[in-house]
């Protein structure tokens, strides 16, 4: 049986991805940081693994990866998903609340492929980073998110060149109906809507498929920016 490592499990796009690969057989290894309610009913539900860590510190990623190593073998699919948002102006924002966006979005992708590429650089794999829309154009009033989800690209790409065995992809979602989004208001909604050809927000399930797609289908695709936008951002 072949194991996915999600991060951010308890999130919209991180439960879609993990209720949607254990549809389709994988062992589903479920990372949280907060939402314990939500991480434990889909533990039971999947029939899975599941480990609270702070993607933003090496000691406990890497004891995350050991228990999930311990638990189900080798890990074959790590989607990168786990993820933090500032709303508000840059100069309104405090070096603490910058560094913690980067340390959870940016850094933790490293932290968590870091202790996991060491094996997949000889079994194979594929890693699959959860980037944003706003990583590829940027948006306003959320420079840090922003520039940890470009920074995400940047990283997928030179690991795609690095590590030539392991498919290394990102995936940039554009507004999916997650509560990340709650904070928008009709009126906010109402314009992006008017930005998006097909004319409706994503659901985390459009961006399971694609990520499942990857894992079972991508084996020539690595080092790729794939949107799942609806066509605001072409």
């Amino acid at each position: 049986m072949k194991t996915v490592l999600i991060t951010g499990a308890s999130g919209g796009i991180g439960s879609a991805c993990a209720e949607l690969f254990a549809q389709n057989g994988y062992k589903v290894l479920l990372h949280y940081c907060k939402n314990e309610k939500k991480a434990l009913e889909l533990k039971e539900a999947l029939n899975a693994e599941a480990f609270c860590a702070d993607v933003s510190k090496p000691d406990e990623v890497k004891a995350m990866i050991g228990y999930f190593t311990e638990k189900a073998g080798k890990i074959d699919v790590v989607i990168n998903n786990a993820g933090l948002q500032h709303i508000g102006m840059l100069c309104d924002m405090s070096f603490d609340d910058w560094k913690r966006i980067l340390d959870v979005n940016l850094t933790g992708v490293y932290n968590v492929t870091r202790e996991v590429i060491s094996e997949m650089m000889f079994t194979g794999g594929k890693i699959i980073n959860i980037s944003s829309v706003w990583g590829q154009t940027g948006g306003a009033c959320e420079a840090a998110y922003s520039a940890s989800k470009a920074g995400i690209i940047g990283l997928t790409k030179s690991l795609a060149k690095e590590y030539s065995s392991i498919n290394v992809n990102c995936v940039c979602p554009g507004v999916i109906k997650t509560p990340m989004n709650d904070h928008l208001s009709d009126e906010e909604q109402k314009e992006l809507l008017e930005e998006i050809p097909l004319k409706r927000f994503g659901t985390p399930l459009d961006v399971a498929e694609l990520c499942l797609f990857l894992s079972e289908k991508g084996d020539y695709i690595t080092g790729q920016v794939i949107a799942v936008n609806g066509g605001m951002y072409i």
